[in-house]
């Protein structure tokens, strides 16, 4: 049977390289709740084991039911029926069933919710074999993030409410936030919250762009404070769709189209305040787009790892010139590129969800009033330098992640030829799937502002040095001491663009963010090659097997030593002092042209 987990050696081989009993012991908290519910774990070597039963599951499901419905999905697509309902493609009523009988629509949420309360680091490799299998099933699969915000900041009530049955998989639900006019830009969004004499909340006006828009649980971002026009006037609200909730259109998009974009119009519907007034942008929806660009990373390493799966396979059958394509030195040189950039972007991601995990289970060491006084000093402590490797490593694994999955969906088709642009082969909807992901939640522009920051203030540097005192092996010693240099290069980027101000500092820092995740990836793959793990992968053809330590090494030498040329240039760009974006922009752009 195929499956999307176990044909995957680079998944296994860092789930148990990566420290996944300290995870469990920060999610389950002494494992107290193994008491309590049958489906907690009672110590760590139990968690560990049941990760891998419902990973394990989910991608054989993902391999035999999805996979295989995926294409027929695309050509469906969603529809807007005559009463406002949307009629999603047969085969996902079909998909989703499944999903909620195998029990993974609440991986994330607490027992006592009937979540299995995962870390985010297992949700993300779930995320990524769904992707492979459907990236706009993961567009459903993937809201979970809606179901954690409830967790962390509704009252108990709506805890009760709305949690048992999103993670039972009856209900999906939506994150109702961008406007026509308030896309990236959320703090300019209109749509107006009030209440009436007995203290019931409305909300009223459009929203847009709204992802699974049709779904049961609605989470809202509305203008509670009409006199405050920032973002300290939004609030959160909560509600199950009604007839007051209309779907007023479909959009018709590029990509996904299994999943439904809706247009809606909410006619005075009666909702819940979630949390505290006017925390709703700055602290939940922060919080919860943070959760969702995890899983969009999530979603592009998906479509990666399908795309380049595909391209692998033609150039190894392929024959032109007396022979498969592969063995053309460019087509070569492609798939490997190719291929490491998949890996890059997974050990990223996986790192990411391990430090969010952290802050995760750090808050909650904090909150157990069973906790000992002085490890919650201690934890509190480093609570706060976790927090700001997690505000750096978020936009950096989604930018990364994202930008991959383009690009490998790209060059999927080139490998493919003419082949590859027809529908006869699936990467052609990789390619079209991938578009958005380096769009919504945040475009690409938005990743790097948002993570250069990270970089300038010495977050960044700190991590790498954190990074840099791991325990190494003596056959990483020269691309270590190329890793260090790499960094001085980094130092002396980041004293020259904060001399020259905050605009200077956004036009290269696409650069400066370049060398700081190129650096990071260096680091994290020199740990794998020196990992306590080691197992057996194949390679090539026959049969043919070697250590994944020494493959992983093989991968180090070649992405550190291309990516030491890649940082130089951005070196020269950053200390070149060049402004001509600035200074001759209407020149070089010319004039605002008329469209026809």
């Amino acid at each position: 049977m195929a499956n999307f987990y176990k044909d995957n050696d680079d998944i296994k081989f860092l789930l148990n390289h990566m420290d996944l009993g300290e995870l469990a012991d920060l999610m389950e908290q002494g494992y107290k709740y193994a008491e309590q519910f049958d489906t907690a774990p009672a110590n760590a070597q139990d968690a560990i084991e049941n990760y891998e039963l419902v990973i394990d599951s989910l991608g054989q499901l993902c391999a035999d039911f999805v996979a295989p419905r995926s294409e027929e999905m695309d050509h469906e697509g969603n529809e807007l029926l005559p009463d406002g309902s949307v009629k999603r493609p047969k085969a996902m009523y079909e998909i989703l069933d499944q999903l909620a009988k195998a029990q993974v629509m609440g991986m994330t949420l607490p027992h006592r919710f009937g979540g299995l309360n995962f870390p985010s680091l297992m949700l993300s490799v779930a995320n990524e074999m769904v992707s492979r299998a459907d990236a706009s099933l993961m567009n459903i699969f993937g809201l979970q993030g809606i179901a954690e915000t409830i967790n962390f900041f509704a009252d108990e009530e709506l805890k009760q409410k709305y949690l048992p049955d999103l993670a039972n998989g009856k209900h999906t639900g939506a994150m109702v936030l961008t406007e026509p006019d308030a896309g990236s830009d959320l703090q300019a969004c209109k749509v107006k919250a009030f209440q009436d004499a007995d203290g019931q909340w409305y909300v009223h006006g459009v929203k847009r762009f709204i992802t699974n828009g049709c779904g049961e649980v609605l989470l809202i971002m509305a203008r509670s404070e009409p006199e405050i026009s920032d973002g300290r006037g939004l609030s959160l609200f909560s509600c199950y769709k009604s007839p007051t909730v209309h779907i007023r259109r479909l959009e018709d998009k590029l990509g996904i189209h299994a999943s439904p974009t809706c247009e809606i119009f909410f006619d005075n519907t009666p909702v819940e305040l979630v949390g505290e007034r006017q925390r709703g942008l700055i602290t939940y929806v922060m919080a919860l787009m943070n959760g969702a660009r995890i899983g969009i990373s999530a979603q592009g390493l998906g479509i990666g790892e399908a795309a380049y799966r595909i391209a692998r396979d033609y150039a190894a059958s392929r024959e032109q010139f007396g022979g498969p394509i592969e063995k053309l030195p460019p087509i070569r040189d492609l798939l490997i590129n190719m291929k490491i950039s998949v890996e890059e972007s997974r050990s990223l991601l996986y790192e990411a969800c391990r430090v969010v995990d952290h802050e995760i289970g750090m808050n909650k060491t904090i909150e157990n009033p069973d906790s000992d006084p002085a490890l919650v000093k201690e934890t509190k402590k480093r609570l706060r330098m976790i927090k700001r490797y997690a505000a750096m490593l978020t936009p950096m694994t989604k930018y990364i992640s994202t930008e991959m999955a383009n690009q490998v969906a790209s060059d999927s088709i080139s490998v493919l030829g003419g082949s590859g642009y027809m529908r006869d082969y699936a990467c052609e909807r990789y390619f079209r799937d991938a578009r958005i992901t380096n769009i919504y939640e945040g475009t690409t522009q938005l990743q790097v502002v948002a993570a250069v920051r990270h970089v300038t203030n010495g977050t960044a540097e700190k991590y790498i040095a954190e990074l840099a005192e791991y325990d190494y092996e003596p056959q990483t010693v020269e691309l270590l001491e190329i890793l260090k240099a790499n960094t001085e290069t980094m130092q002396e980027c980041v004293k020259f663009i904060k001399e020259r101000g905050i605009d200077y500092m956004d036009l290269y820092g696409r650069d400066l963010v370049d060398i700081a995740v190129k650096i990071i990836g260096g680091y994290l793959f020199c740990q794998q090659a020196c990992s306590k793990f080691d197992m057996q992968t194949a390679v090539g053809k026959n049969g043919k097997t070697m250590s994944m330590k020494e493959r992983k090494l093989a991968i180090a030498k070649r992405y550190i030593n291309r990516c030491n040329f890649e940082i130089e240039a951005c070196r020269k760009r950053i200390l070149s002092g060049c402004k001509s974006s600035f200074e001759l922009y209407e020149e070089i752009a010319g004039p605002v042209p008329e469209l026809a």
